[in-house]
């Protein structure tokens, strides 16, 4: 059974499933942003192609696109209402990516590393991304605020959101999206993970979508290896289902690589949509007794309440409100396999809707952390209730 709050996850992987991912909207890591890497045109043979053809062509020699680019682009058209000569003109132009190939494939034969909370959380909680988060915050304080008191989600988690996926817009990538979506939808087979395919091939579809309706370029739009766009690296889906105007441009443009109101709004409408509730901290602020191990839960819903965990011997900290009381909670369990040791906290609804941006538990946490750290510097809103 696929565990993924228990796997610490490399970004690509955590983009599968999350919001500036597929349907809702992922992110991944600015480490896993690798800077000046191109596009392939070309790529080794490609063995159930017809004779002559490699991985990398897309089309046939006569100008055709391969039988099933030919059959997806007549769905996409049909499905999307689109001329179908304006969806294969743009897929003809697809280059292989032999570099997003690479970078998505697993570095260990089981494909899973070992979790290690304590680097992790070095790595993301830093303090180039403190440093700029604070001056980022002080920027865009009008348009933070204006988004906030919108959605309920604090400053904070905004700022820290941004800050781990492209440190404040330094790493967006620059792989062409349509190549990338294209490779990994059509070139990248997983037997173990045939869904993955299909995500790609659904992330390629709302692109095309997007590039009809003059929302983006799709024959220029550069994003991660795995197709995420903008300061906040959201997948095409995303970018059409939670992408907002955050600067009142009268034509309603929304711009993810250049203007910061955008993405600000764009993530804080991400949050809200999944779930985010107004005044409650990521963590409860609660002292779990000295078996907490054995309330850690998996899955990306909380699984327990204050109740239970109360008769379980949990005890709220003095001084911490009461709001969270009444939500359903979760244990969750950051470890570090290497150092063995457990992180044990009580996650709130607002830590799970961290998760649907990225399904990592590690990435969730980081957030919340670093949001807090971000907050005491600029000494605006409430630490405690990230």
């Amino acid at each position: 059974m696929f565990r993924p709050t228990r796997i610490l996850q490399v970004a690509v992987t955590s983009l599968f499933l999350s919001g500036c991912a597929a349907t809702s909207g992922t992110g991944h890591s600015p480490t896993a942003l690798p800077a000046g890497t191109a596009s392939s045109a070309s790529g080794p043979s490609y063995a159930n192609g017809p004779q002559g053809t490699t991985i990398g062509n897309f089309v046939l020699a006569d100008g055709q696109l391969q039988p099933e680019l030919q059959q997806f682009a007549r769905e996409t058209a049909q499905s999307q209402n689109i001329p179908l000569t304006e969806v294969t003109a743009l897929l003809r132009t697809a280059r292989y990516n032999a570099q997003a190939v690479r970078l998505m494939t697993p570095r260990t034969p089981s494909g899973r590393l070992r979790r290690a909370w304590t680097s992790y959380r070095k790595r993301h909680v830093d303090p180039i991304r403190i440093r700029r988060g604070v001056t980022f915050w002080q920027a865009n304080k009008a348009s933070l605020d204006a988004a906030s008191a919108r959605t309920g989600v604090p400053q904070s988690i905004i700022v820290a959101i941004l800050g781990i996926e492209t440190v404040y817009g330094s790493y967006m990538g620059d792989h062409r999206v349509l190549d990338t979506l294209t490779t990994l939808g059509f070139r990248f087979p997983d037997p173990k993970r045939p869904e993955r395919q299909q995500m790609f091939r659904n992330q390629l579809r709302d692109l095309i979508v997007l590039n009809h309706e003059g929302k983006v370029n799709a024959y220029t739009l550069e994003g991660s290896f795995a197709g995420a766009v903008g300061l906040p690296q959201f997948m095409p889906g995303s970018i059409m289902r939670y992408a907002v105007d955050g600067n009142g441009n009268p034509a309603g443009h929304i711009d993810l690589e250049n203007s910061p109101a955008d993405a600000i709004a764009s993530v804080a409408a991400f949050l809200q949509a999944h779930g985010w509730v107004r005044q409650v901290p990521v963590f409860a602020p609660i002292r779990l007794p000295a078996d907490a191990g054995n309330l850690a839960q998996d899955g990306l819903q909380p699984l327990s309440n204050w109740p239970k965990l109360q008769a379980a011997g949990a005890q709220a900290l003095p001084g911490s409100g009461s709001a969270w009381e009444s939500q359903p909670l979760g244990v969750i369990d950051l470890q570090d396999e290497i150092q063995n040791t457990n992180d044990y906290r009580c996650a709130t609804p607002n830590f799970f809707a961290i998760t649907h941006y990225n399904r990592s538990y590690f990435y969730a946490a980081s957030v919340a952390d670093l949001a807090h750290e971000i907050a005491l510097r600029v000494g605006y809103g409430d630490p405690n209730q990230v």
